[in-house]
């Protein structure tokens, strides 16, 4: 079942233009991350990895500075918290 995953994922790479693509809020592409913790953990592993990255890649985030670290961070509907290092580079350039 982690083959199916893994190629399911190449294909995608593959047929779907970066152009074409939704544009991630994570620092590692949603894709990218599922591929690497199946290829890692196995299916299950990667399975639940891609169900965290669906929903929570789907709106309802918000961006903020921290008042007491002055990091950028963004907070995921789920209430986790992720730090700069997490966030795609995109979102964190000023407006």
């Amino acid at each position: 079942m982690r083959l199916v995953l893994l190629i399911g994922i190449r294909l995608y790479w593959y047929f779907i233009p970066k152009s074409k693509r939704r544009c991630c809020i994570f620092r590692e592409s949603c894709s990218q991350y599922v591929y690497r913790i199946t290829s890692k953990n196995g299916f299950v592993h990667g399975l639940k990895a891609f169900r965290f990255r669906y929903s929570n890649c789907r709106g309802g985030c918000g961006i903020f500075t921290n008042p007491i670290t002055q990091e950028t961070q963004l907070i995921l509907p789920n209430g986790e918290v992720l730090s700069e290092n997490q966030i795609a580079k995109r979102l964190l350039k000023p407006i």
